[in-house]
């Protein structure tokens, strides 16, 4: 004869294997009722609304960093990078604002560059940028070594 505690377990261990098979129950007509609507043409309106609004979001979107105005994209002349503000450096090509930013604060702490080899001592400003800027960039004041003299850059 089982006791009392045995009972007890068979019949929580029978109301666990019912609950579990109303449980599985109900999620397989929530599948099957999902897999129909998912099966079921949708009307070409829908479609044809999901395509449009696909096809504007993709015209929004910059092709790559933040978008620039036509007018804007390469400056009427050459920048001298000695004196020109942020907003003037942020229009040279492959110059964002971080970037011009970074080179307003290196020529305020150490002087002016005075070429395109100082201008490399800014963060970000390596030698394929320097040769894209050279055609855009001038440099009327500045820096000059004299007999071999270099400036080398101090610590901020």
């Amino acid at each position: 004869m089982p006791t009392a505690a045995e009972r007890q377990a068979v019949a929580f261990l029978a109301a666990v294997a019912v609950l579990g098979g109303g449980v599985r129950l109900v999620q397989g007509r929530a599948f099957e009722r999902a897999l129909q609507a998912a099966e079921a043409p949708a009307p070409v309106e829908a479609i044809e609304a999901q395509l449009a609004a696909v096809d504007s979001a993709r015209a929004r979107k910059p092709s790559r960093g933040r978008a620039r105005s036509a007018a804007s994209e390469v400056p009427a002349g050459p920048i001298d990078p000695d004196v020109a503000t942020e907003e003037e450096l942020d229009r040279l090509p492959r110059i964002g604002p971080a970037l011009a930013q970074r080179i307003v604060a290196d020529r305020d702490s150490l002087g002016p560059f005075g070429s395109l080899e100082a201008l490399q001592r800014v963060r970000g400003i390596g030698p394929a940028l320097a040769a894209g800027l050279a055609p855009h960039v001038t440099f009327s004041s500045g820096f000059r070594p004299l007999h071999g003299e270099s400036r080398s850059r101090r610590a901020p």
